[in-house]
């Protein structure tokens, strides 16, 4: 772990400028994300759903969501690929097909699926194929694994419309795929930044990044 620690702050400076690269344009002018941010919660029967979201660095993604109104749990881990129980240094090695990702738990009558990917194709940069800043392999691909049909529909209904209104400056790469299998990351993982908030990582990438989305959700924050 220290190691990776080590590695992650040499490449501090060079990683902040590249994150941003692909969202020169700001999706938040865009109608497809007003349609997500404004859809309303179903009405139903208080039962908690699933969303599977891969966007990089888990721990970034993890503070991210947590943050949101609706969300009961934030889960980092690994999903899609093709190793049993993988560790997380050979997912980092890209050997496992496996993709970092968060499973989102979250009550559907309090927030909707729609503003959960409007949160996610804002939290990282959708339009970078398997690369996050200076992290880069299919590890850290951006991906929507869906848990039913209404899901895959949606996720590729707004991908469709995001890159028909060139949201972005380069075109939505994510990929969507069916949801098989989530193996949960080691405990250290698990709510990262907020047990680490002192680390220079966490100070100085996720910081920032939890305060950026924090600002555009700021009507929808717990």
């Amino acid at each position: 772990m220290g190691k990776s620690i080590l590695n992650c702050i040499k490449a501090v400076l060079l990683l902040i400028p590249l994150s941003a690269c692909g969202q020169a344009r700001n999706i938040q002018q865009s109608k497809t994300f007003k349609i997500m941010t404004d859809a309303t919660p179903q009405n139903k029967i208080h039962t908690l759903e699933t969303a599977t979201f891969g966007a990089g660095c888990y721990w970034c993604t993890e503070a991210q969501f947590q943050q949101l109104k609706g969300v009961v749990k934030v889960e980092s881990g690994f999903s899609g690929g093709h190793v049993d129980h993988p560790t997380y240094k050979q997912v980092c090695n890209g050997i496992t097909g496996h993709a970092e990702v968060c499973n989102i738990t979250y009550d559907p009558t309090l927030i909707s699926f729609d503003e959960l990917l409007a949160a996610f194709w804002t939290c990282h940069d959708p339009t970078t194929l398997n690369r996050q800043g200076n992290d880069i392999g299919t590890q850290y691909r951006s991906v929507i694994f869906y848990h039913n049909e209404e899901q895959k529909q949606k996720s590729e209904l707004y991908l469709k419309k995001l890159n028909e209104e060139k949201a972005f400056n380069s075109p939505v790469v994510t990929e969507i795929s069916p949801f098989l299998v989530f193996y949960k990351a080691d405990d250290y993982h698990q709510n990262y930044y907020n047990e680490n908030g002192d680390q220079p990582y966490c100070h100085l990438v996720i910081g920032p990044k939890v305060d950026k989305f924090k600002k555009i959700f700021k009507s929808k924050l717990k």
